[in-house]
């Protein structure tokens, strides 16, 4: 079995890099074929990352117009979707796989349904709040088999017309390593930073594709908040969406001693630091997707995770200053950490990569599985 892997973004990696090192453990041929921020400097060049780790990297796609806006977006995505095409038809994989809903990925299950190549699709049939969360529709259309990371995933996949049989409910692979690795130590991570963390938010603000040009005003906003709070915060910088510009260009200017900006951390250091974050502030899915693991609260602000499945440990709140600063209060509430540690993940128990593994060694390639039939 040859897999390929499509990866253009650091959530993108941690959603695949427990399933590949199941491929290497169980001598599964395998490629990654990277492209977008993994290539980028600015982005903190997470290719250089993966390949001194080992891992095998096949094929590099440079396709990221400068710009910040839509049209940069949409052209981008054009010019991955040409180079792609040719991956596929060279390499020859017995499985695409893909992971989430970023429009590279959509571009991926466009090139591989057109090209007759089986294609399976991690983390399908979720809901969010921006042009995303159409994506990993129009993905689950194009796509041969569905893995859901729960029971509302699934059952959506079927709603939509998904055949019962191309669907399974495995969790989400990006837990694996949670409850599997064991994380740096604090000295080390420290050492790493240059950071002392004892008492820290850990901060990750991605621009929202809808409200791109209120970027500036969200981030000042969230800026404004958190200088009333005394912790330390570490910030990650954002995708390279439209409205990224304002965010990784003002962001490392801000002169605040407790505020620390990475462009990129390594996947270990970034669990580590949600683990032993006092939360975790901004719009990312990791607090809604790795953050109850470790029963670690989620002050989630506006619209970009919208309708997504969430536990209890995920607060959600406005871009207003009020809003923000009140929820990060109840985000520090001692009672609210005790009950969040008592709660399942509703993303899985952290075995969903061999589960993947097995399903895409056991699934027959023949016209039931690559010619498709709705149900409506």
């Amino acid at each position: 079995m040859k897999l390929m892997f499509l990866n253009g973004s650091r959530g993108e990696w941690g959603y695949i890099k427990p399933i590949i090192d199941i491929c290497i453990k169980e001598h599964i041929d395998y490629s990654i074929c990277a492209t977008n921020m993994l290539l980028l400097p600015s982005h903190g060049l997470l290719l250089d990352s993966i390949l001194d780790q080992g891992y095998n990297v096949s094929d590099m796609i440079f396709m990221s117009l400068e710009g910040n806006n839509r049209t940069s977006m949409a052209k981008s995505m054009g010019i991955f979707l040409s180079s792609f095409v040719d991956v596929l038809s060279r390499e020859k994989p017995d499985w695409l796989v893909l992971a989430g809903d970023r429009g590279e990925q959509f571009m991926g299950a466009i090139a591989a349904a057109y090209t007759y190549t089986p294609v399976a699709h991690i983390q399908a049939g979720e809901r969010s709040g921006n042009i995303d969360g159409i994506v990993r529709h129009a993905i689950g259309k194009l796509v041969h088999l569905h893995f859901a990371a729960n029971t509302d995933a699934a059952d959506r996949l079927e709603s939509l017309g998904e055949e019962k049989f191309r669907i399974h409910n495995v969790g989400a692979p990006q837990l694996d390593e949670i409850y599997s690795r064991v994380l740096p130590s604090k000295e080390s991570i420290e050492a790493k930073l240059g950071i002392i963390l004892d008492d820290f938010f850990l901060v990750v603000l991605h621009p929202i594709t809808e409200d791109y040009l209120k970027s500036e005003e969200y981030l000042d906003n969230l800026v404004s908040t958190l200088k009333l709070f005394p912790q330390q915060k570490v910030w990650i910088l954002p995708n390279n969406d439209a409205g990224s510009f304002p965010i990784i260009n003002k962001l490392p200017s801000i002169t605040d001693q407790n505020f620390h900006v990475f462009r990129n951390l390594d996947r270990l250091t970034y669990l580590f630091l949600l683990k032993y974050c006092r939360c975790l502030i901004g719009n990312s899915s990791s607090g809604l997707l790795e953050a109850p693991s470790f029963g670690t609260p989620a002050v989630n602000i506006g619209r970009r995770q919208k309708n997504r499945v969430q536990g209890k440990n995920v607060l959600n709140c406005s871009f207003a200053i009020s809003d923000i600063h009140s929820t990060i209060i109840k985000a520090l509430d001692d009672d609210l950490k005790n009950e969040i540690i008592k709660e399942q993940n509703p993303y899985g128990d952290g075995n969903s990569s061999q589960k993947i593994i097995d399903i895409l060694r056991t699934t027959k390639v023949d016209d039931r599985l690559l010619v498709k039939n709705l149900t409506y």
